[in-house]
């Protein structure tokens, strides 16, 4: 009976070790996933400044990043005939540490489903502001049963313009030595004459130091103001063109086809806008699907690219799409309609355009007040340090005043 016993043991510990073999393996083995890669390598891209420009010398510009989604099986060959839906989320908010466009922070960039029938879906999208980025990828069969759909979040960082340390390093080293200076100043001996409460360089100084203050608290606040009261008084009927007329109808019937452009015909910085192009066949008014579709859009003040695609409707003849509109400037949507290589039906493409006015949206008013707090803490640094050293060089400073006022 105790070798039986034995036995039964050993043999139950041993299925117990398959099984968890079994477990373990299944769970390391490979599945199904969606690869993201960039072009240019992420960590070589810098977000867009405020005021970017394509013109030569006018400011720095960088072309939107190629993101390229490949959805592979288990073995890691691609999907083929899936359909690939991308959202893609700005980095969150951060009011202490906030951006060129914060009100972009933690909101939806972009929204599109197209078809892969290679299972890759590429775009160009320009990334506004630095952080870590979110994609939500999903991936699903166009035909039926073809494979398990595949749900997965993705995430890319973007580092922060190296310029922008060296320029904010340079203002605080000029605000430190203002407070420094002042600092100092205030600390020495100095005679007050009858009847005033402080010597009057210190006066001055102090004064000086309000007045800078209230100057900069009210150019802070009146510029973003005037920006907003601007971009509303432009989508005001009666004060004057809000966008320049697009070159490009909206819709357009050409060799056999109909292609229009339709969706929100106004944005807002902050919100996604919703667009649509459709494309059918003249005599049947069925959809077309065997075509290339080619999307631009341009932001058209400094005339750059925020985001690109080409691929291929869907079944019923039709790509939608969401895009935030970032920049709170008039862009042109384009879209081109060209044949596939192997179709018979051959045409010449030809394009159709939206231009979009944006209102733009001035940053909120306690991120300003952040802002202004952190430059004018700095002063204040330099403030106590310029009193504590010139305490230090002399220790009886503040005598004169103290007998003075008795």
């Amino acid at each position: 009976m105790t070798k039986l016993k034995w036995s039964k043991l050993i043999g139950a510990i041993c299925m117990m070790g398959i099984i968890l073999y079994g477990w373990i393996g299944l769970g390391q083995s490979p599945q199904p996933l969606v690869r993201l890669t960039t072009n240019p390598p992420i960590n070589q891209v810098q977000p867009l400044e405020a005021e970017a420009t394509t013109v030569l010398g006018s400011g720095h510009y960088n072309p939107p990043v190629q993101l390229m989604l490949q959805a592979v099986d288990a073995q890691g060959q691609s999907l083929k005939d899936a359909k690939i839906h991308l959202q893609l989320f700005t980095p969150p908010k951060n009011p202490w540490f906030t951006t060129d466009f914060p009100i972009v922070e933690g909101t939806k960039l972009l929204d599109i489903e197209g078809n892969a029938p290679t299972g890759q879906l590429q775009v160009q999208q320009t990334l506004p502001i630095r952080g870590t980025y979110q994609l939500q990828v999903a991936v699903t069969p166009l035909v039926a049963n073809a494979f398990e759909p595949i749900q997965q979040k993705l995430t890319l960082t973007l580092p922060e313009n190296s310029l922008k340390f060296r320029y904010f390093g340079i203002l605080v080293v000029i605000l430190l030595a203002v407070g420094l200076l002042g600092g100092w100043v205030i600390g020495g001996r100095q005679a007050i004459q009858p009847g005033e409460i402080a010597p009057q360089q210190v006066r001055l100084l102090l004064s000086g130091l309000i007045v800078v203050a209230i100057a900069a608290l009210l150019w802070v606040n009146i510029s973003a103001e005037l920006a907003e009261s601007h971009h509303m008084s432009m989508s005001m009927p009666g004060m004057g063109e809000e966008v320049p007329p697009s070159g490009k109808p909206a819709k357009l019937q050409s060799q056999g086809l109909y292609m229009q452009l339709s969706g929100d015909e106004s944005a807002t910085v902050g919100q996604p806008a919703r667009l649509q192009v459709s494309v059918s066949d003249t005599k049947t008014s069925q959809p077309v699907t065997d075509v290339v579709l080619k999307v631009t859009t341009t932001q058209l003040e400094n005339n750059w690219v925020a985001f690109a695609y080409e691929g291929t409707p869907d079944s019923n003849g039709k790509l939608a799409w969401e895009q935030e509109f970032f920049d709170g400037a008039p862009h042109s949507v384009v879209v081109e309609v060209a044949p596939q290589a192997n179709t018979k039906e051959q045409f010449q493409p030809f394009q159709v355009a939206e231009n979009i006015p944006v209102e733009g949206v001035a940053p909120p008013m306690h991120v300003r007040l952040i802002s202004l707090t952190y430059f004018t803490g700095v002063v204040v640094i330099g403030l106590l340090l310029g009193l504590w050293l010139r305490q230090r060089q002399t220790p009886h400073t503040g005598m004169t005043w103290k007998r003075s006022v008795s």
